[in-house]
Protein backbone atom coordinates (compact mmCIF):
# COMPACT_ATOMS: atom_id res chain seq x y z
CA UNK A 1 0.00 0.00 0.00
CA UNK A 2 1.56 3.58 -1.00
CA UNK A 3 2.79 5.18 1.68
CA UNK A 4 2.52 9.13 2.21
CA UNK A 5 6.28 9.04 1.14
CA UNK A 6 5.93 7.59 -2.18
CA UNK A 7 3.18 9.59 -2.94
CA UNK A 8 5.23 12.78 -2.22
CA UNK A 9 8.25 11.14 -5.01
CA UNK A 10 5.77 11.83 -8.33
CA UNK A 11 7.24 14.17 -10.48
CA UNK A 12 4.58 17.07 -10.93
CA UNK A 13 7.59 19.98 -11.65
CA UNK A 14 8.13 18.87 -15.44
CA UNK A 15 4.41 18.40 -16.41
CA UNK A 16 3.66 21.71 -14.55
CA UNK A 17 6.42 23.29 -16.64
CA UNK A 18 5.27 21.57 -19.75
CA UNK A 19 1.78 23.50 -19.20
CA UNK A 20 3.01 26.50 -17.96
CA UNK A 21 5.14 26.85 -21.27
CA UNK A 22 2.40 26.03 -23.19
CA UNK A 23 -0.21 28.65 -21.95
CA UNK A 24 3.07 31.43 -22.75
CA UNK A 25 3.05 30.18 -25.93
CA UNK A 26 -0.20 30.45 -26.85
CA UNK A 27 -0.63 33.95 -25.17
CA UNK A 28 2.73 35.00 -27.14
CA UNK A 29 1.34 33.69 -30.51
CA UNK A 30 -1.80 35.69 -30.43
CA UNK A 31 -0.47 38.45 -29.05
CA UNK A 32 2.06 39.34 -31.61
CA UNK A 33 1.52 40.49 -35.43
CA UNK A 34 1.47 37.83 -37.86
CA UNK A 35 0.78 38.17 -41.41
CA UNK A 36 -2.26 36.05 -41.57
CA UNK A 37 -4.74 34.49 -38.58
CA UNK A 38 -4.16 30.85 -39.99
CA UNK A 39 -0.78 31.00 -39.79
CA UNK A 40 -1.57 31.42 -35.28
CA UNK A 41 -3.85 28.91 -35.93
CA UNK A 42 -1.42 26.32 -37.52
CA UNK A 43 1.54 27.13 -34.98
CA UNK A 44 -1.31 26.86 -31.39
CA UNK A 45 -2.32 23.36 -33.25
CA UNK A 46 1.51 22.17 -33.71
CA UNK A 47 2.13 23.33 -30.07
CA UNK A 48 -1.01 21.88 -28.61
CA UNK A 49 0.20 18.44 -30.32
CA UNK A 50 3.61 18.83 -29.27
CA UNK A 51 2.83 19.60 -25.50
CA UNK A 52 0.38 16.49 -25.64
CA UNK A 53 3.30 14.35 -27.05
CA UNK A 54 5.38 15.95 -24.24
CA UNK A 55 2.82 14.81 -21.52
CA UNK A 56 2.46 11.72 -22.52
CA UNK A 57 6.51 11.28 -22.26
CA UNK A 58 6.38 12.33 -18.76
CA UNK A 59 3.42 10.08 -17.74
CA UNK A 60 5.02 7.47 -19.45
CA UNK A 61 8.74 7.63 -17.98
CA UNK A 62 9.10 10.83 -15.76
CA UNK A 63 6.15 10.65 -13.78
CA UNK A 64 7.11 8.29 -11.05
CA UNK A 65 3.41 7.28 -11.05
CA UNK A 66 3.16 3.59 -10.07
CA UNK A 67 3.06 1.58 -13.01
CA UNK A 68 -0.05 0.12 -12.64
CA UNK A 69 -1.65 4.07 -13.10
CA UNK A 70 0.61 4.99 -16.04
CA UNK A 71 -0.74 2.20 -18.07
CA UNK A 72 -4.56 2.67 -17.30
CA UNK A 73 -3.77 6.23 -17.98
CA UNK A 74 -1.88 5.45 -20.85
CA UNK A 75 -4.94 3.15 -21.93
CA UNK A 76 -7.32 5.85 -21.76
CA UNK A 77 -5.75 8.46 -24.22
CA UNK A 78 -5.65 5.56 -26.91
CA UNK A 79 -9.22 4.74 -25.99
CA UNK A 80 -10.17 8.20 -26.64
CA UNK A 81 -8.33 8.75 -29.57
CA UNK A 82 -10.09 5.34 -30.84
CA UNK A 83 -13.10 6.88 -30.19
CA UNK A 84 -12.59 10.21 -31.50
CA UNK A 85 -11.75 8.97 -34.96
CA UNK A 86 -14.28 6.10 -34.98
CA UNK A 87 -17.14 8.77 -33.94
CA UNK A 88 -16.45 12.17 -35.74
CA UNK A 89 -15.12 13.18 -39.29
CA UNK A 90 -13.48 16.01 -40.46
CA UNK A 91 -16.01 18.05 -42.50
CA UNK A 92 -13.97 20.87 -43.55
CA UNK A 93 -12.22 23.21 -42.73
CA UNK A 94 -12.92 26.97 -41.46
CA UNK A 95 -11.42 30.17 -43.63
CA UNK A 96 -8.46 29.82 -40.84
CA UNK A 97 -8.01 26.25 -41.56
CA UNK A 98 -9.34 24.85 -38.21
CA UNK A 99 -10.94 21.43 -38.78
CA UNK A 100 -14.57 21.38 -38.76
CA UNK A 101 -16.20 17.92 -37.14
CA UNK A 102 -19.31 16.40 -36.79
CA UNK A 103 -20.74 12.70 -36.54
CA UNK A 104 -19.76 9.58 -38.61
CA UNK A 105 -22.95 8.66 -39.00
CA UNK A 106 -24.49 12.64 -40.16
CA UNK A 107 -25.85 12.70 -43.55
CA UNK A 108 -25.10 15.60 -45.01
CA UNK A 109 -28.14 17.49 -46.89
CA UNK A 110 -26.88 17.04 -50.17
CA UNK A 111 -25.91 13.60 -50.04
CA UNK A 112 -29.82 12.67 -50.32
CA UNK A 113 -29.88 15.01 -53.79
CA UNK A 114 -28.87 12.77 -57.09
CA UNK A 115 -27.48 13.84 -60.40
CA UNK A 116 -30.28 13.09 -62.43
CA UNK A 117 -31.49 16.30 -64.54
CA UNK A 118 -34.75 17.40 -63.35
CA UNK A 119 -37.56 18.07 -66.23
CA UNK A 120 -38.45 21.81 -67.37
CA UNK A 121 -41.29 22.83 -65.92
CA UNK A 122 -43.16 25.65 -67.48
CA UNK A 123 -42.97 29.51 -65.68
CA UNK A 124 -43.91 33.02 -65.98
CA UNK A 125 -41.28 34.79 -68.22
CA UNK A 126 -38.16 36.13 -67.12
CA UNK A 127 -39.47 39.38 -66.35
CA UNK A 128 -42.38 39.83 -64.33
CA UNK A 129 -44.42 38.38 -61.48
CA UNK A 130 -42.33 39.36 -58.62
CA UNK A 131 -43.17 42.07 -56.13
CA UNK A 132 -40.06 44.30 -55.03
CA UNK A 133 -38.14 42.28 -57.83
CA UNK A 134 -34.69 43.35 -59.14
CA UNK A 135 -31.96 41.23 -61.27
CA UNK A 136 -29.24 40.59 -60.03
CA UNK A 137 -27.90 38.43 -63.23
CA UNK A 138 -24.45 37.83 -62.22
CA UNK A 139 -21.79 37.64 -59.86
CA UNK A 140 -21.84 40.24 -57.26
CA UNK A 141 -24.44 41.54 -59.13
CA UNK A 142 -25.90 44.01 -62.17
CA UNK A 143 -22.55 45.66 -61.99
CA UNK A 144 -20.23 43.37 -60.64
CA UNK A 145 -18.83 45.46 -57.97
CA UNK A 146 -21.11 43.81 -54.82
CA UNK A 147 -23.49 47.21 -54.85
CA UNK A 148 -27.25 46.88 -55.39
CA UNK A 149 -29.11 50.32 -55.97
CA UNK A 150 -32.30 51.47 -55.53
CA UNK A 151 -33.31 49.51 -52.09
CA UNK A 152 -34.43 51.09 -48.86
CA UNK A 153 -34.09 48.50 -46.44
CA UNK A 154 -35.48 48.60 -43.04
CA UNK A 155 -32.45 49.26 -40.40
CA UNK A 156 -34.15 47.67 -37.48
CA UNK A 157 -35.08 44.02 -37.67
CA UNK A 158 -35.90 43.39 -34.60
CA UNK A 159 -39.67 44.31 -34.75
CA UNK A 160 -39.88 43.48 -38.64
CA UNK A 161 -37.14 40.37 -39.01
CA UNK A 162 -36.45 38.95 -42.06
CA UNK A 163 -39.41 36.49 -43.69
CA UNK A 164 -38.27 32.69 -44.17
CA UNK A 165 -39.99 32.27 -48.12
CA UNK A 166 -37.99 28.82 -47.99
CA UNK A 167 -34.71 27.06 -47.12
CA UNK A 168 -34.11 23.33 -48.06
CA UNK A 169 -30.87 21.33 -48.88
CA UNK A 170 -28.74 21.58 -51.76
CA UNK A 171 -25.92 20.62 -53.26
CA UNK A 172 -22.05 20.91 -52.76
CA UNK A 173 -20.20 23.99 -54.07
CA UNK A 174 -19.31 27.64 -53.39
CA UNK A 175 -21.29 29.06 -56.29
CA UNK A 176 -23.68 31.76 -55.89
CA UNK A 177 -27.16 32.47 -57.00
CA UNK A 178 -27.62 34.73 -60.04
CA UNK A 179 -31.36 36.17 -60.44
CA UNK A 180 -33.73 36.84 -63.84
CA UNK A 181 -37.17 37.35 -62.80
CA UNK A 182 -38.57 34.57 -60.67
CA UNK A 183 -35.74 32.39 -62.23
CA UNK A 184 -32.62 31.89 -59.26
CA UNK A 185 -30.04 29.72 -60.84
CA UNK A 186 -27.12 28.16 -59.13
CA UNK A 187 -24.28 25.59 -59.48
CA UNK A 188 -23.77 22.72 -57.34
CA UNK A 189 -22.66 19.08 -57.15
CA UNK A 190 -25.02 15.96 -56.71
CA UNK A 191 -22.74 13.04 -56.49
CA UNK A 192 -20.64 12.46 -59.58
CA UNK A 193 -22.59 15.18 -61.50
CA UNK A 194 -21.65 18.74 -61.52
CA UNK A 195 -25.29 20.50 -62.10
CA UNK A 196 -26.39 23.68 -63.18
CA UNK A 197 -29.97 24.13 -61.44
CA UNK A 198 -32.99 26.54 -61.82
CA UNK A 199 -35.39 27.29 -58.85
CA UNK A 200 -37.92 29.51 -58.52
CA UNK A 201 -37.61 32.48 -56.38
CA UNK A 202 -40.46 32.71 -54.38
CA UNK A 203 -40.82 28.44 -53.44
CA UNK A 204 -37.48 27.09 -54.33
CA UNK A 205 -38.98 24.62 -56.36
CA UNK A 206 -36.84 22.94 -59.01
CA UNK A 207 -37.67 24.11 -62.62
CA UNK A 208 -34.97 22.34 -64.12
CA UNK A 209 -31.20 21.24 -64.46
CA UNK A 210 -28.33 20.39 -66.51
CA UNK A 211 -25.64 18.08 -65.48
CA UNK A 212 -22.37 17.11 -66.79
CA UNK A 213 -21.10 13.71 -65.42
CA UNK A 214 -17.92 15.73 -64.17
CA UNK A 215 -16.60 15.94 -59.90
CA UNK A 216 -14.29 18.77 -58.28
CA UNK A 217 -12.93 17.29 -54.93
CA UNK A 218 -9.94 18.43 -52.97
CA UNK A 219 -9.28 18.98 -49.15
CA UNK A 220 -9.39 21.32 -48.16
CA UNK A 221 -11.04 23.06 -50.95
CA UNK A 222 -14.01 21.41 -50.51
CA UNK A 223 -16.36 19.70 -53.23
CA UNK A 224 -18.35 21.03 -56.63
CA UNK A 225 -18.02 23.65 -58.61
CA UNK A 226 -17.36 27.69 -57.25
CA UNK A 227 -17.91 29.75 -60.35
CA UNK A 228 -21.33 31.93 -60.74
CA UNK A 229 -23.59 31.66 -63.59
CA UNK A 230 -23.67 34.49 -65.34
CA UNK A 231 -27.67 35.61 -67.31
CA UNK A 232 -28.12 37.43 -70.33
CA UNK A 233 -31.17 37.94 -72.22
CA UNK A 234 -32.74 34.12 -72.80
CA UNK A 235 -28.97 32.49 -72.26
CA UNK A 236 -27.30 31.42 -69.01
CA UNK A 237 -23.45 30.91 -69.25
CA UNK A 238 -21.44 28.27 -66.34
CA UNK A 239 -17.93 27.75 -65.82
CA UNK A 240 -17.64 24.41 -63.81
CA UNK A 241 -14.85 23.61 -61.29
CA UNK A 242 -12.64 21.79 -64.00
CA UNK A 243 -12.97 24.12 -66.74
CA UNK A 244 -16.22 23.04 -68.68
CA UNK A 245 -17.62 26.18 -70.13
CA UNK A 246 -21.82 25.50 -71.00
CA UNK A 247 -24.18 27.98 -72.88
CA UNK A 248 -27.84 26.82 -71.59
CA UNK A 249 -31.83 27.70 -72.75
CA UNK A 250 -32.96 29.74 -70.01
CA UNK A 251 -36.00 28.61 -70.04
CA UNK A 252 -35.39 24.66 -69.99
CA UNK A 253 -32.01 24.33 -69.36
CA UNK A 254 -30.94 22.62 -72.96
CA UNK A 255 -27.37 23.20 -73.58
CA UNK A 256 -26.68 25.37 -76.78
CA UNK A 257 -23.03 24.78 -76.03
CA UNK A 258 -20.00 23.62 -74.30
CA UNK A 259 -16.30 23.72 -74.59
CA UNK A 260 -13.59 22.61 -72.22
CA UNK A 261 -11.85 25.86 -71.60
CA UNK A 262 -8.68 23.84 -69.82
CA UNK A 263 -7.99 21.26 -72.99
CA UNK A 264 -9.12 24.27 -75.62
CA UNK A 265 -6.02 26.70 -73.94
CA UNK A 266 -3.36 23.48 -73.08
CA UNK A 267 -4.48 25.23 -69.48
CA UNK A 268 -3.54 23.09 -66.13
CA UNK A 269 -6.60 23.04 -63.71
CA UNK A 270 -6.06 25.77 -60.64
CA UNK A 271 -5.22 24.20 -57.34
CA UNK A 272 -8.38 25.33 -56.20
CA UNK A 273 -10.77 24.81 -59.11
CA UNK A 274 -11.50 27.20 -61.82
CA UNK A 275 -13.72 29.89 -59.86
CA UNK A 276 -13.75 32.94 -62.07
CA UNK A 277 -17.88 33.83 -63.94
CA UNK A 278 -17.95 34.01 -67.12
CA UNK A 279 -18.26 37.78 -68.08
CA UNK A 280 -20.71 38.21 -71.24
CA UNK A 281 -19.69 41.38 -73.20
CA UNK A 282 -21.51 42.63 -76.23
CA UNK A 283 -21.14 39.25 -78.40
CA UNK A 284 -18.21 37.22 -76.38
CA UNK A 285 -18.21 35.61 -73.03
CA UNK A 286 -15.21 35.84 -72.08
CA UNK A 287 -13.13 33.50 -68.85
CA UNK A 288 -9.75 32.96 -67.78
CA UNK A 289 -8.63 29.57 -68.70
CA UNK A 290 -4.82 30.47 -67.26
CA UNK A 291 -3.05 28.77 -70.65
CA UNK A 292 0.22 29.54 -71.36
CA UNK A 293 2.26 31.57 -74.85
CA UNK A 294 -1.23 33.82 -75.04
CA UNK A 295 -3.64 31.65 -73.96
CA UNK A 296 -4.77 33.31 -70.72
CA UNK A 297 -7.95 35.40 -71.06
CA UNK A 298 -9.79 33.94 -73.86
CA UNK A 299 -13.72 34.94 -75.76
CA UNK A 300 -15.80 32.86 -77.38
CA UNK A 301 -18.84 33.93 -79.78
CA UNK A 302 -21.96 33.79 -77.00
CA UNK A 303 -24.23 32.34 -79.64
CA UNK A 304 -22.04 29.80 -81.45
CA UNK A 305 -18.73 29.04 -78.76
CA UNK A 306 -16.44 29.71 -81.45
CA UNK A 307 -13.17 30.97 -80.09
CA UNK A 308 -12.67 34.69 -80.92
CA UNK A 309 -9.50 35.92 -79.63
CA UNK A 310 -7.27 35.05 -76.45
CA UNK A 311 -4.35 36.72 -74.85
CA UNK A 312 -1.77 37.12 -71.66
CA UNK A 313 0.35 33.96 -70.53
CA UNK A 314 -0.52 33.86 -66.96
CA UNK A 315 -1.64 31.38 -64.62
CA UNK A 316 -5.53 31.53 -64.17
CA UNK A 317 -6.09 32.35 -60.06
CA UNK A 318 -10.12 32.85 -59.26
CA UNK A 319 -11.08 36.48 -59.80
CA UNK A 320 -13.61 37.27 -62.53
CA UNK A 321 -13.06 39.26 -65.56
CA UNK A 322 -14.61 42.63 -65.35
CA UNK A 323 -15.16 45.14 -67.66
CA UNK A 324 -14.50 48.58 -67.08
CA UNK A 325 -12.78 52.14 -68.62
CA UNK A 326 -9.60 53.45 -66.70
CA UNK A 327 -6.96 56.38 -68.21
CA UNK A 328 -10.12 56.89 -71.26
CA UNK A 329 -9.42 53.38 -72.26
CA UNK A 330 -12.22 51.16 -72.30
CA UNK A 331 -10.16 47.24 -70.45
CA UNK A 332 -11.00 43.85 -68.93
CA UNK A 333 -9.14 43.14 -65.83
CA UNK A 334 -8.38 40.24 -64.60
CA UNK A 335 -6.51 38.98 -61.10
CA UNK A 336 -4.28 36.27 -61.99
CA UNK A 337 -1.71 34.32 -60.66
CA UNK A 338 0.93 36.97 -59.75
CA UNK A 339 -0.17 39.75 -61.73
CA UNK A 340 -3.21 41.97 -62.21
CA UNK A 341 -3.83 42.75 -66.08
CA UNK A 342 -5.67 44.35 -68.56
CA UNK A 343 -6.65 43.57 -71.73
CA UNK A 344 -8.51 44.91 -74.75
CA UNK A 345 -11.80 43.71 -74.87
CA UNK A 346 -11.75 44.02 -79.10
CA UNK A 347 -8.56 41.46 -79.32
CA UNK A 348 -7.37 40.10 -76.10
CA UNK A 349 -4.12 41.99 -76.38
CA UNK A 350 -2.63 42.71 -73.23
CA UNK A 351 -2.92 46.59 -72.31
CA UNK A 352 -0.89 46.20 -68.90
CA UNK A 353 0.63 44.13 -66.19
CA UNK A 354 1.77 44.84 -62.77
CA UNK A 355 3.49 41.75 -60.76
CA UNK A 356 1.62 40.74 -58.08
CA UNK A 357 3.56 38.69 -54.98
CA UNK A 358 2.95 34.99 -55.67
CA UNK A 359 2.72 31.86 -53.33
CA UNK A 360 -0.65 33.86 -52.75
CA UNK A 361 -4.19 33.04 -53.52
CA UNK A 362 -5.69 36.18 -55.92
CA UNK A 363 -9.33 35.58 -55.51
CA UNK A 364 -10.79 39.38 -54.17
CA UNK A 365 -11.90 41.50 -57.48
CA UNK A 366 -10.09 44.28 -58.52
CA UNK A 367 -11.79 47.75 -57.58
CA UNK A 368 -11.83 50.38 -60.17
CA UNK A 369 -12.18 53.94 -58.79
CA UNK A 370 -12.32 57.46 -59.67
CA UNK A 371 -9.63 59.12 -61.77
CA UNK A 372 -8.42 56.42 -62.82
CA UNK A 373 -7.27 54.42 -60.00
CA UNK A 374 -7.71 50.50 -58.95
CA UNK A 375 -7.49 49.10 -56.04
CA UNK A 376 -6.77 45.44 -55.15
CA UNK A 377 -6.21 42.64 -52.28
CA UNK A 378 -5.43 39.87 -51.00
CA UNK A 379 -4.79 37.84 -48.04
CA UNK A 380 -2.18 35.24 -47.06
CA UNK A 381 0.32 38.55 -45.18
CA UNK A 382 0.30 40.55 -48.64
CA UNK A 383 -2.79 43.47 -47.84
CA UNK A 384 -4.06 46.01 -50.60
CA UNK A 385 -2.59 48.44 -53.27
CA UNK A 386 -3.63 51.16 -54.59
CA UNK A 387 -2.63 52.07 -58.27
CA UNK A 388 -2.47 54.75 -60.81
CA UNK A 389 -3.15 54.08 -64.21
CA UNK A 390 -1.99 56.27 -66.82
CA UNK A 391 -0.30 56.57 -70.09
CA UNK A 392 3.54 56.71 -70.53
CA UNK A 393 6.06 58.49 -72.18
CA UNK A 394 5.29 56.07 -75.31
CA UNK A 395 1.51 56.44 -74.93
CA UNK A 396 1.43 52.79 -73.52
CA UNK A 397 -0.81 52.10 -70.19
CA UNK A 398 1.34 52.06 -66.82
CA UNK A 399 -0.23 50.89 -63.32
CA UNK A 400 1.76 52.85 -61.03
CA UNK A 401 1.74 52.05 -56.70
CA UNK A 402 0.77 54.85 -55.16
CA UNK A 403 0.24 53.54 -51.55
CA UNK A 404 -0.01 49.74 -50.32
CA UNK A 405 -0.64 48.71 -46.61
CA UNK A 406 -1.06 45.39 -44.95
CA UNK A 407 -4.32 46.45 -43.14
CA UNK A 408 -7.11 45.28 -45.55
CA UNK A 409 -6.43 41.46 -46.46
CA UNK A 410 -8.95 40.13 -48.19
CA UNK A 411 -9.29 36.30 -48.24
CA UNK A 412 -12.36 35.09 -50.18
CA UNK A 413 -14.21 38.39 -49.37
CA UNK A 414 -14.68 41.52 -51.87
CA UNK A 415 -14.59 44.80 -50.91
CA UNK A 416 -16.74 47.71 -51.54
CA UNK A 417 -15.88 51.12 -52.23
CA UNK A 418 -18.16 54.19 -51.11
CA UNK A 419 -17.38 57.78 -51.33
CA UNK A 420 -14.14 57.60 -50.80
CA UNK A 421 -13.78 54.71 -48.85
CA UNK A 422 -12.58 50.62 -48.44
CA UNK A 423 -14.61 48.24 -46.47
CA UNK A 424 -13.96 44.66 -46.50
CA UNK A 425 -12.88 41.84 -44.45
CA UNK A 426 -9.27 41.92 -43.40
CA UNK A 427 -8.51 37.89 -42.79
CA UNK A 428 -12.31 37.96 -41.21
CA UNK A 429 -12.56 41.63 -38.99
CA UNK A 430 -14.68 44.55 -41.19
CA UNK A 431 -12.36 47.55 -41.46
CA UNK A 432 -12.68 50.31 -43.03
CA UNK A 433 -9.82 51.96 -44.70
CA UNK A 434 -9.42 55.72 -46.15
CA UNK A 435 -8.38 55.70 -50.18
CA UNK A 436 -6.64 58.90 -49.90
CA UNK A 437 -3.12 57.52 -48.14
CA UNK A 438 -4.77 53.68 -47.09
CA UNK A 439 -4.93 54.44 -43.45
CA UNK A 440 -7.53 52.60 -41.48
CA UNK A 441 -10.39 54.44 -40.01
CA UNK A 442 -11.76 51.82 -37.90
CA UNK A 443 -11.29 47.26 -37.21
CA UNK A 444 -14.46 45.70 -35.62
CA UNK A 445 -16.67 42.83 -36.05
CA UNK A 446 -15.18 39.10 -36.29
CA UNK A 447 -17.15 38.12 -39.12
CA UNK A 448 -14.90 35.52 -40.62
CA UNK A 449 -14.44 34.89 -44.04
CA UNK A 450 -18.07 35.90 -45.34
CA UNK A 451 -18.95 38.12 -48.00
CA UNK A 452 -20.20 41.79 -48.24
CA UNK A 453 -23.12 43.78 -50.21
CA UNK A 454 -23.25 47.55 -50.33
CA UNK A 455 -27.28 48.31 -50.16
CA UNK A 456 -27.78 52.08 -51.54
CA UNK A 457 -31.50 53.57 -51.03
CA UNK A 458 -33.17 55.67 -53.84
CA UNK A 459 -30.63 58.26 -54.95
CA UNK A 460 -32.42 60.93 -53.45
CA UNK A 461 -31.57 59.23 -50.11
CA UNK A 462 -28.84 57.32 -50.53
CA UNK A 463 -26.38 59.08 -48.35
CA UNK A 464 -28.71 58.26 -45.48
CA UNK A 465 -29.23 55.19 -45.69
CA UNK A 466 -26.44 53.58 -47.20
CA UNK A 467 -25.92 49.85 -45.63
CA UNK A 468 -23.28 46.75 -45.76
CA UNK A 469 -25.15 43.78 -45.99
CA UNK A 470 -22.99 40.79 -44.46
CA UNK A 471 -22.55 37.66 -44.53
CA UNK A 472 -20.28 36.05 -42.42
CA UNK A 473 -18.56 32.83 -42.13
CA UNK A 474 -21.29 31.44 -39.29
CA UNK A 475 -24.23 31.64 -41.44
CA UNK A 476 -25.52 35.33 -39.69
CA UNK A 477 -26.46 37.94 -42.05
CA UNK A 478 -26.17 41.28 -40.43
CA UNK A 479 -26.32 45.51 -41.40
CA UNK A 480 -23.63 47.65 -40.58
CA UNK A 481 -23.97 51.28 -41.52
CA UNK A 482 -22.11 52.82 -44.00
CA UNK A 483 -20.00 54.94 -41.76
CA UNK A 484 -16.17 56.24 -41.94
CA UNK A 485 -16.09 57.34 -39.07
CA UNK A 486 -17.13 54.35 -36.83
CA UNK A 487 -18.93 51.02 -36.96
CA UNK A 488 -22.21 50.20 -36.15
CA UNK A 489 -24.34 46.50 -36.26
CA UNK A 490 -27.49 47.81 -36.65
CA UNK A 491 -29.27 44.31 -36.96
CA UNK A 492 -28.61 40.25 -37.27
CA UNK A 493 -30.21 36.79 -38.11
CA UNK A 494 -29.25 33.27 -38.23
CA UNK A 495 -29.98 32.61 -42.04
CA UNK A 496 -28.08 29.37 -42.66
CA UNK A 497 -26.41 27.12 -39.53
CA UNK A 498 -23.03 26.07 -40.75
CA UNK A 499 -19.90 27.59 -42.67
CA UNK A 500 -20.95 30.14 -45.43
CA UNK A 501 -18.20 30.64 -48.09
CA UNK A 502 -21.11 31.67 -50.98
CA UNK A 503 -21.95 35.19 -52.17
CA UNK A 504 -25.11 36.15 -51.34
CA UNK A 505 -27.73 37.31 -53.99
CA UNK A 506 -29.82 40.47 -53.56
CA UNK A 507 -32.92 40.75 -55.37
CA UNK A 508 -34.77 43.36 -54.75
CA UNK A 509 -36.03 42.65 -51.46
CA UNK A 510 -35.12 38.74 -51.83
CA UNK A 511 -32.29 37.65 -49.92
CA UNK A 512 -30.94 34.62 -51.33
CA UNK A 513 -28.41 32.74 -49.23
CA UNK A 514 -26.69 29.43 -49.75
CA UNK A 515 -23.18 27.28 -48.72
CA UNK A 516 -22.06 23.63 -49.52
CA UNK A 517 -25.20 22.49 -47.72
CA UNK A 518 -28.58 24.10 -47.52
CA UNK A 519 -30.06 27.50 -49.47
CA UNK A 520 -32.34 29.99 -48.47
CA UNK A 521 -34.54 32.77 -49.69
CA UNK A 522 -35.55 35.45 -47.20
CA UNK A 523 -37.62 38.69 -48.04
CA UNK A 524 -35.78 42.03 -45.85
CA UNK A 525 -37.95 44.22 -44.55
CA UNK A 526 -38.46 47.63 -46.17
CA UNK A 527 -38.60 51.46 -44.92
Amino acid sequence: MPTLHSKSRIRWLPAAIIVALTVLAVILIWSLEAPQRQSRVFLTVLLLLLSFLLMLLWLLFFSRLRWKVRLLAFGAVVLILFLSVALFRVKGFSGDLVPLLEWRWTETAAESLTGEAATATPFPPAGGGIKGGKDYPQFLGPDRNGTVRGIKLARDWSERPPQLLWRQPIGAGWSAFAVVGSSAITQEQRGEYEMVVCYDLMSGQERWSHSDHDRYEVIPAGVGPRATPTIVGDRVYTLGATGILNCLDLGTGERIWSEDILYDNNAELASWGMSGSPLVLDDLVVVSAGGPEGKSLVAYHKDTGERVWRGGSSPAEYSSPLITTLAGVPQILIFNYGSVAAHDPNGGELLWQHPWPSGTQCVSQPVPLPDDHLFVSSAYGIGCKLFQIAHDADNQLKATLVWETPRLKAKFTNVIHRDGYIYGLDDGVLVCLDLADGQRKWKRGRYGHGQVILVDGPDEIKNQNSLLLVSAESGDVLLVEVNPNESRELSRFPALASKTWNNPALAGQYLLVRNDREAACYELPLD
